[in-house]
């Protein structure tokens, strides 16, 4: 029996799909071959055999990035310029969402380079804490950060004696993989210790006397932080400044003396451009990293639009079209990402607007315990809106580490806005062993919102603030201070014209976070 007899309602179906194409007599080119347009009753009849028809590709095609033709399968030369560009589009737009991690980390060195920090025992010491005026992802205005770039590849195994008394500090490499932790969730435990990092290709002996991690990669961010004393950063500006030290192990008994920036009297940028420069500084990393340092996927990923090591980085006029479109469109998937997320493990609490920077609660981004593969999205989130990785902000560490939540939207669901006034509730005995804060950020540069508040934030060690009558504090947000008399100093003034968002931190996070019986306030409008 003849398949057209065979198979009447599929060709039927299918005939439909294909937009009546048995009727068409339509003419296309396929290379230097003319043919008709085949339909898919025409398609069947030259096999002698069944054949699924789900295996076939219809001479015409309707598609999102248009109409694609064949010829018994072969592609049209429009067709293949067509996919071709769609197929380098694809990429690129992939290539900036998972060169984040490798380009945010990029942006941090060139910004401390640009502050003055050009080798590792030049510090960047933000003595005055993180201000408004330096462009950084998602800093925090409570701590004292003490931030500095090791370079393995030039000075071999490197040293860092972190000072006893250190809050959380963490090493992270070169793509943003957690290397170490140091003081306290370290394993000096915050009672100080000799830290020797070595860099991915060293071979030798391991000296005795160090907490020992080695790196995947050359480049590596050592950032430690240290908490205020009765509200001010001088202790640990001086314990910083007399304590910490960063030397080659080769220079041991010869150290280069520690030179320190204050990082809070100047102005930087650190963070990755969100433009077609986005795919140099990403070819920077790639060009100064060794091989080993991204497996085959990743390095696969980067090298199929031009990014390779030991190769120029040089596309042609085409290519560079194509990449100014990706990574507007990569752009603008982080941003939905960041702030519009899709995923139900982003909120942390089962009512309110409280979102979780980890989604999946891993600092590998490893999704159902790794059942699931990497948690590409929930990667691309964090890195695109915060730094630092480490586990002491993901695992339930009672008393110790940090825990965040970070809120863009209000109580009805709408984006927070400059130009209106807002309540926000943080019920009595918030769950914090150190302290707790709330710091206002641009969703635009994700970094601290510029006001004529230096630190537009609110922090439990830092603020005197006015509490209510059952021990909760009511924070005020608005352009114009709208807190009633006497509340004054519980004010966050907003930018009208901007929108913001919020990061609420618990340091020293303890049991009722995790089990959920507390939980802050949301946003509230005040109509």
């Amino acid at each position: 029996m003849h398949l057209k007899h065979k198979l009447p309602i599929a060709i039927g179906i299918l005939s439909l799909l294909v937009m009546g194409c048995q009727n068409s007599k339509e003419e296309q080119k396929t290379e230097n071959t003319t043919v008709e347009t085949q339909s898919f009753e025409s398609i069947l009849e030259k096999y002698n055999t069944d054949i699924p028809t789900k295996i076939l590709t219809p001479d015409v095609v309707d598609t999102r990035i248009g109409t694609l033709n064949f010829f018994d399968g072969l592609p049209s030369e429009e067709t293949v310029t067509k996919v071709y560009d769609n197929l380098d589009f694809m990429r690129g737009v992939e290539t900036f969402l998972n060169g984040i991690p490798a380009t945010s980390i990029e942006g941090l060195r060139l910004g401390s380079r640009d502050a003055g920090a050009k080798k590792s025992n030049q510090v960047v010491l933000f003595e005055d804490m993180m201000n408004s005026n330096q462009l950084f992802l998602t800093g925090n205005t409570s701590t004292v950060y003490a931030s500095a770039f090791l370079d393995l590849k030039e000075d071999g195994p490197t040293v860092v004696e972190v000072p006893a008394g250190s809050g959380p500090g963490t090493v992270d490499d070169a793509y943003f993989r957690f290397v170490i932790d140091m003081g306290a969730p370290g394993p000096d435990r915050g009672k100080g210790g000799k830290y020797l990092i070595l860099p991915p290709d060293y071979e030798g002996e391991t000296p005795k006397g160090y907490f020992v991690a080695k790196s995947t990669s050359y480049v590596n961010w050592v950032i430690l932080r240290g908490f205020l004393v009765d509200g001010k950063p001088d202790k640990s500006t001086k314990m910083y400044r007399e304590g910490l030290k960063i030397y080659p192990l080769k220079d041991k008994d010869n150290q280069p003396a520690m030179e320190f920036i204050n990082g809070s009297a100047i102005e930087f940028n650190t963070i990755h451009a969100n433009n077609y420069d986005f795919y140099a500084e990403l070819g920077d990393v790639i060009q100064r990293e060794p091989v080993s340092f991204l497996d085959p996927e990743l390095r696969g990923l980067f090298a199929s639009i031009g990014i390779e090591k030991g190769k120029p980085f040089s596309p042609d006029e085409r290519m560079k079209g194509i990449l100014t479109d990706a990574v507007a469109v990569g752009n603008a998937t982080a941003r939905a990402i960041v702030f519009r997320s899709r995923e139900k493990e982003a909120s942390i609490f089962k009512t309110g607007h409280w979102e979780s920077g980890f989604i999946g609660g891993s600092y590998q981004w490893l999704k159902d315990d790794g059942r699931g593969g990497r948690f590409l999205d929930a990667r691309t989130r964090f890195f695109y809106a915060a730094t630092v990785n480490t586990p002491a902000m993901v695992l339930k560490m009672v008393g110790k580490g940090s825990q965040y939540a970070m809120a863009v939207r209000d109580s009805e669901g709408n984006y927070l806005d400059g130009n209106k006034n807002y309540t926000l509730n943080i019920p009595a005995n918030v769950p914090a062993k150190e302290f707790w804060s709330v710091v206002m950020y641009d969703p635009q540069t994700r970094s601290e919102l510029q006001t004529d508040q230096l630190l537009p934030s609110i922090s439990s060690q830092r603020t005197p603030l006015v509490k209510n009558e059952d021990g909760s504090v009511t924070i005020f947000v608005g352009p114009e201070n709208n807190a009633p008399k006497g509340k004054e100093a519980n004010w966050l003034q907003s930018r009208a014209g901007k929108g913001f968002f919020v990061l609420f931190r618990l340091y020293g996070p303890l049991e009722p976070w995790f089990n959920q019986t507390w939980i802050p306030g949301d946003f509230e409008l005040v109509k």
